[in-house]
């Protein structure tokens, strides 16, 4: 029986969503594909055939919440026989073993799978997805060269690769096969390069039409999400490598792309675009809730109501962010100064908070313990301040420390009012 592969497209730190809280991610199967034959690489290794044709085929993303990031492959034309073959990077067998905890470890293992390209637009043709095709200028032995060494690496035995999602996923599988035709030439010319976006402002954007998934990328990642980009890291995105082709030339200055063309229609909503981010209506969220606390003071079992909720969000994004950084090979979320803001530690105040459901007055260490959270959090603002590149979390300090210092002053003092209602 062949395995059974399934097609997940670009769907970096999606596990990090599920894991500061939203929901988990429908997977649609497929049943994987027979290797087809490979008439390329036989045909390149014969002297007098012409050699084969490649391209990139670049999907756009779509309206559901894990085809945001869009999609690519590789394309082999035979000039012989006139098969185009798609080369793809993106699919994963849940069936091996201990799937689950290598996904939850983020030691997940793609595949490279070799269609014909029909069949593999087939999915993006019934979701109203656009497809572009770019046809590249090599010679013809880095043609046939590629062309075999996919043939090659698409066979089970060597299909398997350690996924990552910003360094290691299909878009940047695809730049680095054309790098390596192209004898590092598209490193060399992409690598010095810089628009100064960063994993995160791309993660971020591309996720914005779902609040609660950008949301979720905005907590889950840390420093290393934060690093300006060069060109080439930033082609993690498929639309980015695309846009990165357009501009590389080859040896003797002939651009590599040599021509584009339209393969299927884009019917859904464009990709979004570029956008600054502003912290300010971050503060001033903060400091009403903050006010709201203080005017609510003498309303202590309202506010322990009120607490709760946020306490319990903060406990639990802490102690995942907590997991992500000690127990996974998420590098993207390791040392998150989010935790900082959503401390572990708030899961500890939630007795505190149903005691005061209760009408009565928490003990002397529930106190101490409203103080080091606000104090973590104003470490937070101190360390942005010391080191402004380290994270962009200005936004989450400027939200929550308001409101964890307001709490502590109306919760933590030494003597508080004996009325409770």
């Amino acid at each position: 029986m062949r395995p059974l592969l399934m097609r997940w497209p670009l769907c970096r730190l999606l596990f990090l969503l599920v894991l500061v809280g939203v929901a988990g991610l429908p997977l649609a199967a497929l049943a994987a594909p027979e290797p087809p034959a490979t008439p390329v690489a036989e045909a390149a290794a014969t002297a007098d055939a012409p050699p084969p044709r490649i391209g990139i085929v670049t999907m756009k993303p779509g309206s559901i919440f894990f085809e945001r990031f869009g999609h690519d492959a590789i394309v082999v034309l035979d000039p012989v026989t006139g098969q185009a073959t798609s080369y793809n990077f993106g699919y994963f067998d849940p069936s091996e073993p201990d799937f689950i905890g290598r996904f939850i470890r983020g030691e997940m293992m793609y595949y490279l799978v070799a269609l014909p390209l029909e069949q593999d637009l087939s999915y993006y043709r019934d979701s109203g997805r656009g497809a572009n095709l770019q046809w590249l200028d090599l010679s013809p032995e880095q043609a046939g060269t590629l062309a075999a060494s996919l043939a090659e690496r698409a066979k089970p035995e060597n299909a398997r690769y350690r996924y990552d999602y910003y360094t290691a996923n299909c878009a940047t599988m695809v730049r680095d096969a054309i790098d390596g035709a192209l004898g590092g030439g598209l490193h060399s010319q992409l690598s010095g390069r810089s628009r100064g976006n960063t994993y995160r402002s791309e993660s971020v954007r591309l996720a914005s039409p779902a609040p609660w998934m950008w949301l979720g990328f905005d907590i889950g990642l840390g420093p290393f999400a934060d690093q300006p980009l060069s060109r080439w890291q930033e082609a993690f995105v498929p639309m980015r490598l695309a846009d990165a082709l357009r501009q590389v030339r080859n040896s003797d200055g002939r651009p590599l792309v040599q021509a584009e063309q339209e393969l299927l229609p884009h019917r859904v909503a464009p990709e979004p675009a570029e956008s600054a981010r502003r912290w300010w209506p971050w503060l001033l969220c903060g400091l009403v809730l903050a006010a709201a606390v203080v005017a609510l003071r003498q309303r202590r079992r309202l506010l322990g109501g009120l607490a709760l909720p946020l306490w319990l969000f903060c406990g639990i994004a802490g102690a995942l962010l907590t997991f992500l950084w000690g127990f996974s090979a998420h590098q993207a979320a390791w040392a998150n100064r989010n935790l900082l803001q959503l401390s572990p530690l708030c899961l500890a105040l939630l007795p505190g908070a149903v005691t005061l459901l209760r009408g009565r007055t928490p003990r002397a260490a529930f106190r101490w313990l409203l103080w080091t959270v606000a104090a973590l959090s104003a470490l937070g603002l101190v360390l942005h301040w010391l080191s402004l590149q380290a994270q962009y979390n200005l936004q989450w300090i400027v939200l929550l420390l308001p409101l964890h210092v307001a709490l502590a002053w109306v919760l933590g003092r030494r003597d508080p009012p004996v009325t409770v209602r």
